[in-house]
């Protein structure tokens, strides 16, 4: 309360759920976690929490940490080393000059960088305090506030129970007052068992579900059939007018590609949708092949359309490097130190493979293989999506997305007939992209990973327009005859 009366935004964060109302009562903003666990424990102290509670509170911590400037731990479990609950990523996302006061570090701190009895900095210029003698250090208010506590107390346990003055009686269901006596006109009162922790909340009422008739049977398939009919009879329209196979095929990829993107997307956990965004905005970065296609001059382009071709690859190569390396760093978020060792680098050694051997076969004059990896290409690319929807799978997803895009690139420049110089110039462009996406990645502290991933999103449909309006101005000036 005094902080929020001198300006300050107060957060508050407990596991128990009656502290939220408490909070909010005195105007602070109640932090909650996105999963669904009772924080209650015995003496009104809080229980020990799940390793899937502390997961999902560590991913709301560290959002917080770059938006505060104060931390203020006091958690504690009775008979238990305190919680660690603010770890040293946490500290390193806090500002220069941010303070973490640990008011637990007597039983080993909530804060990962808390010395015992010491005030440290850390190499960002936070200052970890971690004393477990406040109370002497700041006499004055700790005398204040027990006085207080000692005034509440009192007035609770006598003249405030009944409202009448002169007339003092202990109100013993209130397990603060009940738990401070020892003897009542000479009935001893001590020791005293606390009664059971609150039980949880009853589950809902199941549902019970309508026993339908062979005629609601009837009507769902009908209404079924009906809309099988609209949509096969929309199909036949988009054939009758229809200007060219060129447009009906691209209606068909339309199709195809959007119910396959639905099928994929519609099953992803709602904690993995940012990385998710991450690996489909890096797969996006296949707009580098238009870009490619528009690309020629040999060591340096020679029109407009050859340097928006060489953007478009750049901007891209940027964005597949960077938004790979985003996704992973949005996936470590959810790692926790009892999962088991992961070896995904083993997986380069396959699509290394298949990358060397659809170069010998289109050297050696197999062109078909060049369809073959354009089919790779899609399948990883959409077993790269269809991977994140699941936090077992999302890993090996983003494996497949960097695979497939390899495969699409490698299977481009297996259909282009260039000159060496050329060929120069694409090495620079992927090469120079690659490592301006994998620095910039690199600097992405973890507080800002959903903003990075909307820049690289902004990229890539710059790229785009890039690539498209190179392959417009090649068209106009080598083959108008082409253009509707």
């Amino acid at each position: 309360q005094t902080a929020k009366n001198m300006g300050a935004v107060v957060r508050l964060f407990d596991v128990r759920a009656a502290v939220k109302e408490q909070a909010q009562s005195l105007g602070a903003e109640f932090l909650e976690v996105d999963f669904k666990e009772q924080g209650e424990g015995t003496g009104g102290y809080a229980k020990e929490m799940s390793a899937e509670w502390h997961a999902a509170a560590n991913a709301m911590l560290l959002r917080q940490m770059s938006e505060v400037d104060i931390v203020i731990t006091t958690a504690l479990i009775p008979g238990k080393p305190a919680p660690k609950l603010v770890d040293a990523q946490m500290v390193a996302a806090l500002k220069p000059g941010s303070v973490t006061v640990d008011l637990a570090a007597s039983a080993g701190g909530n804060v990962a960088t808390t010395v015992k009895d010491e005030l440290i900095f850390t190499d960002n210029g936070v200052a970890c305090i971690g004393y477990t003698d406040m109370n002497s250090r700041l006499a004055s208010t700790s005398s204040s506030l027990y006085a207080n506590n000692q005034l509440k107390w009192i007035l609770s346990a006598g003249p405030t129970t009944t409202k009448i003055k002169g007339e003092f009686a202990i109100d013993e269901e209130d397990i603060a007052v009940r738990g401070m006596m020892v003897v009542q006109q000479g009935e001893l009162k001590w020791p005293w068992q606390p009664p059971p922790p609150p039980p949880p909340p009853p589950k809902p009422e199941p549902k019970i579900e309508p026993v339908l008739t062979e005629e609601d049977h009837k009507a769902q398939y009908m209404a079924a059939a009906r809309q099988s009919t609209i949509g096969a009879l929309a199909l036949l329209g988009v054939g009758l007018v229809s200007p060219n196979a060129a447009f009906s095929s691209m209606c068909s990829t339309l199709a195809l590609s959007g119910v396959i993107g639905y099928q994929v997307v519609w099953g992803v956990t709602p904690a993995l949708h940012s990385p998710l965004m991450a690996v489909t905005n890096a797969i996006s970065g296949m707009t580098a092949i238009g870009g490619m296609y528009t690309m020629g001059g040999g060591l340096a382009p020679s029109s407009l359309p050859e340097v928006l071709g060489l953007t478009a690859t750049t901007i891209s190569a940027i964005n597949i490097t960077g938004g790979f390396l985003v996704t992973k760093k949005m996936l470590d978020l959810f790692k926790r130190p009892s999962d088991p060792p992961e070896f995904y680098e083993y997986y380069g050694l396959p699509a290394a493979a298949f990358v060397g051997g659809y170069s010998v076969s289109t050297l050696m004059g197999f062109t078909e293989a060049t369809s073959l990896a354009c089919t790779a290409s899609a399948l990883g690319c959409i077993g790269g999506i269809a991977g994140l929807s699941t936090q077992a799978t999302a890993r090996m997803g983003a494996v497949c997305g960097m695979s497939g895009v390899s495969f699409g690139i490698a299977a481009t420049i297996g259909s282009l007939d260039w000159p060496a110089a050329t060929y120069v110039q694409l090495a620079a462009a992927l090469g120079g992209g690659g490592a301006a996406g994998y620095a910039i990645a690199q600097r992405v502290d973890p507080t800002s990973l959903p903003q990075t991933v909307a820049a690289f999103h902004s990229l890539v449909g710059l790229a785009a327009v890039f690539a498209a309006g190179a392959d417009y101005l090649e068209h106009a000036a080598h083959h108008p005859e082409l253009l509707d």
